[in-house]
């Protein structure tokens, strides 16, 4: 455990001395804040304000910019949460790079203890950084719309551990393949252009094909996403239903913007999208720790 504790703390402390991956890791969950809310805003708006004008209720303006607000939260959180723990795994690479992990493994620390270090630190510096971007999302929340309550914040922070506990756990797995900075660089190109598209974050899967659809379904950001909908959104359409507007015209939006997940005709209930996303973490550290333990014996 001592040992386990030492990597822990020398990851950390790596990470944070490096200012330009720490401030890179920062900044760029609120810079997408300022471009979701400047260019995604006024999209998400209408799509809200044509649907409920059909029916003809009038609907205070703050209920409509909570939804707008909730959808922007959860897609930012969606995405950042995953890319920002890629970007604090790249460590990990680096010290390939550089040959730090080589001097490492000449040690008799075992590789899954060092596997573990890596996971652990790069998650409690995600988290850190990701805790940072939730609480300027509720803030800006705050400013547009307030109908959050204390269970939702609650379980708002639930989806932001798990969600930087999955995308560390899938960055391990693939950054155990790159050994270069080159290799760095396309990777983290890929992640962030590619992953908001197939979570459902950038453009709401209901608009996509019902093959892509169906594909997604397997895939556990897109639970990730939908477990944020609801926490972000769900006391805003609890609203929009006070307000009068009808349950089918609520759950017609609830599914345009992928507020709840159909697996084969079936919704999938919360505690299941919980289930699935740690079931997931789990298999994918075992591959992690298994990668490195029989990397060292074919070394051996």
């Amino acid at each position: 455990m001592k040992i386990l504790k030492y990597l822990i703390k020398r990851d950390i402390k790596l990470f944070f001395k490096d200012k330009g991956m720490f401030f890179t890791a920062l900044i760029t969950p609120l810079i997408l804040l300022m471009l979701y809310a400047t260019f995604l805003g006024n999209v998400y708006r209408d799509a809200f304000v044509s649907a409920i004008d059909m029916v003809g209720v009038k609907v205070k303006d703050d209920v409509i910019d909570a939804l707008v607000g909730g959808q922007l939260f959860s897609s930012l959180l969606a995405v950042s949460c995953v890319t920002v723990s890629f970007c604090a795994n790249f460590l990990m690479v680096q010290d390939k790079a550089n040959g730090t992990s080589a001097d490492i493994s000449i040690t008799p620390t075992s590789p899954s203890l060092v596997a573990l270090g890596y996971y652990l630190s790069t998650t409690i510096s995600a988290t850190f950084i990701s805790v940072i971007a939730t609480i300027a999302n509720i803030i800006y929340l705050k400013n547009v719309g307030w109908y959050l309550t204390a269970t939702d914040i609650f379980y708002i922070f639930i989806d932001v551990v798990i969600l930087v506990a999955f995308g560390t756990a899938l960055s391990s797995v693939i950054n155990f393949f790159l050994s270069t900075q080159g290799q760095i660089s396309a990777v983290g190109s890929i992640v962030s252009s590619c992953y908001g598209f197939i979570c459902g974050a950038y453009m709401p899967l209901s608009q996509l094909s019902e093959g892509f659809r169906t594909v997604t379904s397997f895939l556990p950001g897109t639970y990730g996403t939908s477990l944020l909908r609801q926490h972000t959104m769900g006391s805003a359409f609890d609203a929009l239903e006070n307000e009068g507007i009808p349950l089918e015209i609520i759950d017609s939006l609830k599914e345009a913007v992928d507020y709840n997940v159909v697996f084969f005709d079936k919704t999938v209930s919360t505690s299941t999208m919980y289930l699935y996303l740690a079931i997931t973490v789990l298999v994918l550290i075992i591959v992690y720790v298994l990668l490195n333990i029989f990397k060292k014996k074919k070394k051996g």
